[in-house]
């Protein structure tokens, strides 16, 4: 390989995977937000359109830093259990997105039908709530799982 390039650093090739931590300033990080909403604004006719556009964004860049928490945090070891599945978010997804453990977790019994494979809600409850409520299946294979 040409060393022009490189004097003095490593191949990125090369580097671990599992390099330490580091911040990123808030300044960057809400230009980058301002711009990604400008783009979407500057093509969509409607609200409805733009809360698509940038939920598909979301959910590319979500995807992402989750299949890198998994591979740092836990060596590419997905979770199969539903409740260790929301302890990882509770602790290392939400440590990485805003620099603390979540408050709490807690775990709601009702009935209502869900949607596939899961339903997550925003609520205001002495602080902000996500609700997430699985489909019956997902409850089933997990007792399944259970059981073994």
């Amino acid at each position: 390989m040409d060393t022009r390039f490189t004097r003095g650093k490593s191949n990125i090739l090369e580097r671990p995977l599992t390099r330490p931590k580091t911040e990123v300033s808030v300044s960057a990080f809400a230009l980058l937000f301002s711009e990604m909403v400008q783009y979407c604004q500057s093509r969509v006719y409607s609200v409805s359109e733009l809360q698509t556009r940038l939920a598909d964004m979301g959910q590319s860049v979500g995807a992402g830093m989750l299949d890198v928490l998994v591979l740092r945090e836990k060596n590419g070891k997905r979770e199969t259990k539903l409740l260790n599945m929301l302890l990882f978010i509770k602790v290392n997804v939400w440590k990485s997105l805003f620099g603390k453990e979540a408050d709490k977790l807690e775990q709601a019994n009702d009935d209502d039908k869900t949607g596939f494979p899961a339903k997550v809600t925003a609520h205001w409850h002495k602080g902000t709530t996500l609700m997430i409520k699985f489909n019956d299946s997902v409850i089933a294979r997990d007792k399944a799982l259970d059981g073994r």
